[in-house]
């Protein structure tokens, strides 16, 4: 089949493009939903707001939302887009939102259209900044697009992107779920510093758990200036905060071996900004000689009754290392302050149980957003090469 692609003017094919504007009311109450740009992610709306009858029905009736209308942000952050649908409705939004209705298009294949390369090349070229980035009507309604002149060929189009959508949603769903019970199983498996057993445990584990200082399990070194030594061709992986805080995706390397690891240490980042992410979070070496640790990173080597993987998870971002952090000047943590750290340990054999289930669970969420990872790319690749 031949089919011609042609360029259509937004607003010459379609019904209607609009937007509202902001509630007099600002109390929330009211049964009409108020979508503002926020409320837009991955194509889907979530409501947050709501508006009273009078206003949908005074000041704000020109944008009251229909099934299948068209959201499109022109304000703050431009180019998300929705469809509206009948579980949201009677709904309403502000001027943040473009209203598209009665569009001569495939409504998946526009959808998808918008969220695309020319979409955003568009926005790039046009618009006007001021406090923030904006675009107007006028602007929306002279966007071209180029679509086929079939409507079968839109609607498989827009159906492909559709599934691969469903795909997405159902992976980050997944991923989600993991995250929720690997959450759950360390509320569960490890106990609090007042109790002396977990809520949850294994069979045949009976015994109580003992407080122990680390400096009691664990010997502490700190690491060593790399920064004359960095090299991006070198053999040795330099353990920073920016390593430990991307699981090992940010990489610097160095050609000396200036503080060497070995497989079962504990990398641990010992200074961050106010309120940072990276404080106290902590990485395991996975084999010897690979890795050579920065200033500002401890090292932490467990003893023969420890398990390196169980203790990896209890320090990690552990709420005792987190106090140090006022919110107001950047955290440098002591080995004073890592050394008294005190939790509750279980007998090696148990210790090994929970490392094990975690290891699993771990290698479960890494496969899983793997997957999402490769969902999103094939999605941002068609979306480029779909459409012209």
């Amino acid at each position: 089949m031949n089919v011609k692609w042609e360029q259509r003017k937004l607003g010459e094919n379609t019904m209607l493009i609009t937007k509202g504007t902001t509630p007099y009311d600002k109390s929330n109450k009211g049964p009409i939903n108020f979508i503002k740009v926020e409320n837009i992610k991955n194509n889907t709306i979530s409501p947050s707001m709501h508006i009273t009858e009078i206003e949908n029905d005074s000041h704000l009736s020109r944008s009251k939302l229909k099934e299948n209308d068209i959201l499109f942000s022109i304000a703050g952050t431009l180019g998300r887009t929705a469809i509206v649908t009948s579980n949201i409705l009677p709904a309403n939004t502000n001027q943040a939102l473009a209203i598209i209705r009665g569009y001569n298009f495939n409504q998946q294949f526009l959808i998808n259209y918008l969220s695309g390369r020319a979409v955003k090349n568009f926005i790039r070229q046009n618009p006007t900044i001021g406090a923030q980035p904006n675009l107007s009507l006028k602007q929306i309604k002279s966007f071209t697009i180029t679509a086929p002149n079939n409507d079968y060929e839109q609607i498989k189009i827009g159906s492909l992107i559709k599934k691969l959508n469903n795909l997405v949603t159902l992976q980050q769903r997944k991923l989600k779920q993991l995250k929720q019970l690997k959450k759950a199983m360390l509320q569960q498996l490890f106990v609090d510093k007042n109790c002396k057993q977990p809520i949850l445990r294994f069979k045949n584990f009976n015994d109580n758990w003992e407080e122990r200082k680390l400096s009691d399990i664990a010997n502490y070194r700190n690491g060593k200036a790399h920064e004359q030594y960095i090299d991006m061709n070198g053999i040795y992986t330099v353990v920073n905060s920016k390593f430990i805080s991307t699981n090992g995706k940010v990489k610097k390397f160095s050609n000396k071996p200036i503080e060497l690891l070995k497989k079962g240490e504990i990398a641990f980042v010992l200074s961050d900004v106010p309120n940072g992410k990276a404080l106290a979070k902590t990485y395991l070496i996975d084999s010897d000689n690979k890795y050579s640790l920065n200033q500002r990173i401890a090292g932490i080597t467990p003893s023969s009754d420890i398990n390196s993987y169980f203790l990896y998870i209890l320090m990690n971002r552990n709420r005792y290392f987190l106090k140090f952090d006022d919110g107001v000047g950047q955290t440098n943590l002591s080995k004073k302050d890592i050394e008294k750290f005190k939790e509750n340990y279980p007998l090696f054999d148990e210790q090994q149980k929970i490392a094990n289930l975690f290891s699993k669970i771990q290698t479960l969420i890494t496969r899983q957003q793997n997957k999402l990872n490769q969902l999103i790319a094939l999605k941002k690749y068609l979306l480029q090469n779909l459409f012209i």
